[in-house]
């Protein structure tokens, strides 16, 4: 067990947000939340699959719902606003609906925010955080994670919103029912519900998430402070931290279009390249997260490998859809988890999923291809 010093946190939070491919949050709100735990003198407990009590019952508590700017409906701003994170909420509903004590959480995606709430939930409680991830990057919908890939049931499951609604799903027909019904009740809760699900035993969960996941976050959200302490380049500091690859040097030709529809949000960023990469031009396409990537007309990366915007000076992380025109911005991609490489991950995680003719190619390949 490793007790994380704030600096430990910002690095993870950095690094996951980097990796969460423009999606998982506001990694500002995320730091905030942090910040507000370590002034409470409450502990970051980390803890590896290896270390963990394999008869416990672990969850994964994030929140669900579209990433952009949102006005409440007025049927909801009404209500009061209660003071707890929802997924507190939430964790202590599944607690008292299986009748014992949760041992320890899991982050269920990379995020800025989805993995400060994840970490920060397990603080508040009192609980260990597992060195692991559902993911390894950001994901649009709840089916998209490692549990669904090796069979572990989402349910039972509890949600909870900003005023204090707090619901038990006790079985759903499988993991595309249960997005479906959580993001309808995300919509109508402001647009954003905290969630605790995928409760398993800590051996189950072993063969179902990404080991030391946090861990290799670390190692890059280090890597891009580093990088600025010691006037090195962060950009090529990442890359070797995280063994990513260099896509793309450009500006951004205007603010990020983007819309709202469904709980989720869709949007295009547009680039201009600079330097070796001008006359060039790079076009991605998210929901909530980056999806697709187009250098010029062709395909360059898709899901489930990992494409990552982040400021070209800083190396600090651009989430969707927060690219603003006349930004300096470099592209940057990584190769998904194997699990996601597999048939059943790509069964569920691939291009064709999104309405793209396209097949998957392993991003090496593409890059290789192309860039080469």
């Amino acid at each position: 067990m490793e007790k994380l010093s704030y600096e430990d946190v910002r690095d993870i939070l950095v690094g996951c947000t980097i990796l969460s491919t423009g999606g998982g949050g506001d990694l500002q709100k995320g730091l905030k939340l942090v910040e507000e735990d370590f002034k409470n003198n409450l502990e970051y407990k980390l803890i590896s699959l290896d270390e963990i009590d394999e008869s416990s019952v672990f969850v994964c508590p994030y929140f669900c719902g579209a990433i952009g700017p949102q006005k409440e409906d007025d049927s909801f701003a009404k209500y009061k606003k209660i003071e707890e994170i929802e997924t507190v909420l939430a964790v202590q509903a599944l607690e008292r609906y299986l009748g014992m004590e949760i041992g320890g959480v899991v982050s269920v995606e990379y995020g800025g925010m989805n993995t400060a709430v994840a970490m920060s939930t397990a603080a508040r409680l009192r609980k260990f955080i597992v060195d692991a991830d559902g993911a390894g990057r950001a994901v649009p919908d709840l089916q998209f994670s490692t549990f669904y890939i090796t069979g572990m049931p989402i349910y039972p499951l509890a949600v909870a919103n900003k005023i204090g609604d707090v619901a038990i799903f006790e079985k759903v027909a499988d993991d595309f029912r249960a997005e479906n019904l959580v993001r309808a009740l995300a919509v109508v809760s402001g647009g954003m519900i905290g969630m605790a699900d995928h409760p398993c035993k800590g051996k189950d969960l072993k063969k179902s998430v990404i080991p030391n996941a946090l861990s290799y976050a670390r190692e890059v959200g280090k890597a891009q402070r580093t990088a600025l302490e010691k006037g090195k380049n962060p950009i090529n500091e990442i890359i070797a931290a995280g063994d990513g690859f260099h896509l793309f040097d450009g500006t951004v030709k205007k603010d990020t279009e983007w819309k709202i529809e469904g709980g989720f949000t869709y949007g295009t960023i547009e680039i201009e390249g600079v330097e070796e990469y001008r006359g060039c031009s790079m076009r991605i396409w998210f929901k909530n997260e980056n999806i697709m990537c187009w250098l010029d007309d062709e395909v360059l990366v898709t899901v489930p490998d990992l494409i990552c915007v982040v400021e070209t000076e800083t190396g600090y992380p651009v989430t969707n859809p927060y690219c603003r025109k006349g930004m300096k911005v470099s592209v940057l991609g990584f190769k998904a988890p194997e699990i996601w490489r597999t048939e059943k991950g790509l069964s569920v995680l691939n291009p064709r999923y999104f309405g793209f003719e396209v097949d998957y190619v392993p991003i090496e390949e593409r890059v290789r291809g192309i860039l080469i």
